[in-house]
């Protein structure tokens, strides 16, 4: 799950929670919409993790290369 996914299912959550007043039979909208804010909430975590994990905060590319010249003469 991706980061705009997690965020969708926050958005999605949150309207069902707050936003949303019909009442149906059998299931409850407040309850759906506090356990899709959940997940998306776990799932944005774990891509903050998994993203960090692979260089996806402040690496740079050849942060940390040894550059060594050759001295040698050829003649």
């Amino acid at each position: 799950m991706g980061i705009s996914t997690s965020l969708i299912l926050i958005a999605a959550g949150a309207i069902l929670k707050w936003a949303v007043s019909a009442s149906t039979a059998g299931i409850n909208l407040n309850t759906v919409g506090v356990v899709l804010m959940v997940v998306g909430a776990v799932g944005l975590v774990l891509s903050l993790i998994f993203w960090s994990s692979w260089g996806g905060f402040g690496s740079r590319a050849g942060e940390g290369t040894v550059v060594r010249e050759d001295t040698t003469i050829v003649r």
